[in-house]
């Protein structure tokens, strides 16, 4: 018991990376699978639905910066980890949840977007950027997931519980 706030932190860090990586990989993996089948009809397409595959990856690198920080923070990376209280342990697996859970949600979004994307390229290849900035639309909504799960963890780390 005495260890719980360590756990429940590190659950939090983990659950970060896990759940924002799902929903990448799966975004870019229905990105992938339009885009594969759209290089099958004109190969010359390749660079451009590449890009729209890629977008959907962020929301993973988010989740893993995420992870580092609260493991940073913790002293779980450097060596200097000490045991922490409950509530503490709460707070950083509560403050890892924004981008767990959005970026899981938003990466399987902007997968769909990309396809949609890749689909238009298809057609007509001049619209791309168009494509990209309806894909890039769902990203804010990550990025801001991103910006309070960062506030939140830094906030922790000055309060005496």
């Amino acid at each position: 018991m005495e260890n719980m706030g360590m756990v429940l932190a590190l659950a939090g860090a983990a659950l970060a990376s896990i759940l924002a990586g799902i929903g990448s990989a799966v975004g870019v993996g229905k990105a992938g699978q339009a885009a594969a089948g759209v290089v099958t009809e004109d190969p010359s397409k390749f660079s451009k639905v590449l890009i729209m595959q890629l977008l959907p990856g962020t929301q993973g690198i988010y989740g893993l910066l995420i992870a580092f920080i609260t493991l940073s923070q913790i002293g779980i990376l450097g060596g200097s980890a000490e045991a922490l209280s409950l509530a503490k342990g709460f707070l950083y697996f509560a403050a890892c949840m924004p981008i767990a859970i959005v970026g899981l949600l938003s990466a399987i979004s902007q997968g769909k977007a990309a396809v949609a994307g890749i689909m238009m390229i298809a057609k007509k290849p001049d619209q791309m950027s168009k494509g990209m900035i309806f894909a890039a639309m769902v990203e804010t909504y990550a990025i801001l997931a991103l910006l309070v799960s960062i506030l939140a963890i830094f906030g922790i780390a000055g309060l005496n519980i």
